[in-house]
């Protein structure tokens, strides 16, 4: 049975003072025997959290691992929108995230509402969303997607049936080159992929020449044009651990690295740099999320996503799609 921790609203996470004796490595590994929990994290999460996980993957793997997972409590070391997918599959499930606060910029900047309204203008089309969005905009949608999948599912669509893509304008954009069908986009972007310096990333590219630019569709088209490879992040990994020993500049969330070290050490990884400030990418959303959280959320199971089962209905359905359609994707 979880302790009796009240979980504040207004604060999003488990507060209070962990031991600093403890061995938190080993104390969630107990509490995941003892609960009868899966621990699943995306290749965004630190380094630490990623080495604990039962699984570490992009949306799509972590999508897949969710919806066939026997545990009873699935700890998602992820973002809000992850883990709201997770418990639409699971409903019988206990699903918890170590931060409420662990948002997304594209799931934020497409609000149900506002997404509804906008989709009035088009009554003919069939809607792809992204799946960083929330329960609600899928809810409204005909198919969900992930980058690794987007194409594929875009291309069972009939040539004629007008569709609409949303919320990355910038991975719609890359889409519409993609399979040559011309989409209406929401204007929403991932505040990390849209930060990248195309100038920096040039700059790079001419202290290593032998270096390949590996990057995320989400990136704008003008850091698209210089990649050697395009693809999602499990995609990214797999083309680096396949095409190693090597040089690559990286142009996603430098999680990802953290993996492609330990697949190839031979590698020499370069995190491609945003517009200003420091040489790091990393995603404030998904780093809220942090070891003694984690040990907080297992040992409390809290905060516990939940949802109304007529919402969590309309939204299952583009999920089931998207897993049928996405068959084979890699």
């Amino acid at each position: 049975m979880p302790d009796t921790a009240v979980l504040d609203p207004d604060i999003g996470y488990v507060e209070e003072e962990v031991d600093p004796m403890l061995d938190l490595f080993d104390e969630i590994e107990r509490l995941k025997t003892e609960k009868n929990a899966i621990l699943l994290a995306h290749y965004y999460q630190e380094a630490a959290i990623q080495d604990l996980a039962d699984f570490v993957g992009d949306s799509l793997g972590l999508a897949r691992e969710a919806a066939q997972t026997d545990a009873e409590i699935i700890v998602f070391a992820g973002v809000h929108f992850m883990a709201e997918s997770a418990k639409i599959m699971n409903p019988e499930k206990k699903v918890i995230l170590p931060d409420l606060n662990a948002g997304c910029s594209l799931a934020d900047t497409c609000p149900a509402d506002e997404f509804e309204a906008w989709l009035e203008q088009y009554p003919d089309h069939k809607v792809v969303t992204y799946v960083n969005s929330t329960a609600a905009v899928k809810a409204l949608s005909d198919v969900t997607c992930t980058s690794s999948s987007a194409a594929h599912i875009i291309n069972q669509f009939p040539e004629d049936q007008p569709l609409i893509f949303a919320p990355d304008k910038n991975l719609g954009k890359y889409l519409i080159k993609e399979t040559g069908r011309d989409m209406v986009l929401w204007d929403g972007v991932c505040i990390v992929h849209e930060t990248f310096s195309e100038k920096r990333i040039v700059r790079l590219q001419v202290r290593n020449p032998d270096a390949e630019v590996l990057a995320h569709p989400e990136c704008r088209d003008a850091v698209l044009r210089h990649a050697d490879f395009v693809g999602s992040t499990s995609q990214i990994r797999r083309y680096a651990r396949e095409n190693g020993p090597a040089s690559f500049i990286v142009a996603t969330e430098e999680g990802i690295l953290h993996q492609m070290r330990k697949d190839e050490p031979g590698n020499d990884l370069i995190p491609a740099p945003p517009e200003s400030g420091c040489n790091c990418s990393q995603c404030p959303h998904m780093r809220l999320n942090t070891i003694e959280k984690l040990y907080l959320c297992l040992k409390h199971e809290q905060p516990e996503i939940t949802m109304e089962e007529e919402l969590r209905l309309r939204a299952l359905q583009p999920i089931e799609r998207m897993l049928e359609m996405s068959e084979g994707v890699k």
